[in-house]
């Protein structure tokens, strides 16, 4: 395990790591979730091992530290993904990141581009105000201090076994927070800064999810998307050996 100081406090952002060949793959998860339970068995494919991998818990999930005077924004979580790999030395890495995890990739290649040179997006959010199905707005509508006092523990018992195993990991309000910053989106928005990436950039999409929104514009601007057969919002779990393959199909 190692770690990078994010804020003014000290708090520190985590990562375990599997040593190999640069550029290395830096894996981010979704909201509410945990890096490593989502993505270890990928790297560890014969396909794509032998290169350097870092598994990053964004702050206020898993390993990472989670101060309660922290805003969980976007890019908030970007620039602290931006301190690990700083400390860790890390440069035009590829970043393979999962639903909230794929927004703040966006923003973090934006914003750093020396640290990113491919991104591949499984279900990313590139849109502000998802549908109230989707799980950030479920969480966003609450009051905050509601959430925390009493919505957070209905949630768990609503979302599932697999999502509440890592969920319960993340500090009630920084989860609320990262809700409600996911929600609100960045500024120029998600969808508009990865059309204007000049990197390579892989958009995968479960069959099951359906139609991907405005992906005509996507990949009029370059961004190559895959729809997966036989996979929903979890491609890496659902359809492995067709995540594997978008990870390894480097242009």
């Amino acid at each position: 395990m190692k770690q990078a100081a994010f804020d003014s406090r000290g708090s520190c952002i985590r990562w375990t790591e599997v040593p190999g060949a640069e550029p290395a793959r830096v894996y981010l998860h979704g909201l509410g979730s945990m890096s490593a339970v989502y993505h270890a068995h990928i790297a560890a494919r014969p396909e794509l091992a032998g290169r350097r991998s870092l598994f990053v818990d964004l702050p206020g999930h898993g390993i990472s530290d989670r101060p309660q005077d922290f805003g969980y924004t976007l890019e908030e979580h970007a620039d602290a993904v931006a301190a690990a790999l700083d400390e860790a030395g890390v440069g035009g890495a590829e970043l393979i990141a999962h639903s909230m995890g794929g927004a703040v990739a966006v923003v973090l290649a934006y914003r750093r581009p020396d640290l990113a040179s491919r991104l591949v997006l499984t279900e990313a959010n590139l849109d502000a105000f998802p549908p109230r199905s989707a799980g950030s707005s479920g969480i966003a509508a609450h009051d905050e201090d509601e959430f925390v006092e009493r919505a957070y523990a209905r949630v768990l018992k609503t979302v599932g076994p697999l999502w509440a195993a890592t969920m319960r990991l993340a500090d009630p309000r920084a989860l609320y927070r990262s809700a409600v910053g996911l929600r609100r989106g960045s500024d120029p928005v998600m969808r508009t800064l990865l059309e204007s990436l000049p990197i390579e950039r892989v958009y995968l999409q479960g069959g099951h999810s359906g139609e991907l929104a405005e992906r005509e514009g996507l990949e009029a601007a370059g961004v190559r998307v895959v729809t997966v057969p036989g996979a929903g919002h979890n491609v890496m779990f659902d359809n492995p050996d067709a995540f594997v393959a978008a990870v390894a199909a480097a242009a």
